[in-house]
């Protein structure tokens, strides 16, 4: 198991925050998503291609970048 750690931009309140969890949660092989709005981040882990997380996030509507 991998973690990775994806800088968020664009993400407002609690429900940015969901819809980024939710969509990371859907990529084949993430175990669990961490999202932080204070952060602007989301520490994600499990085996999911850094890539497959970035088009989730951007998937719905924010940037995303592999720190």
């Amino acid at each position: 198991m991998s973690v990775t750690t994806l800088h968020i931009t664009g993400m407002t309140c609690g429900h940015c925050v969901a819809a980024v969890t939710k969509a990371l949660q859907a990529v084949g092989g993430v175990e669990s998503a961490q999202v932080s709005l204070e952060r602007q981040e989301a520490i994600v882990k499990g085996n999911a291609p850094a890539d497959q997380l970035v088009r989730a996030v951007e998937g719905e509507g924010y940037k995303a970048k592999v720190v």
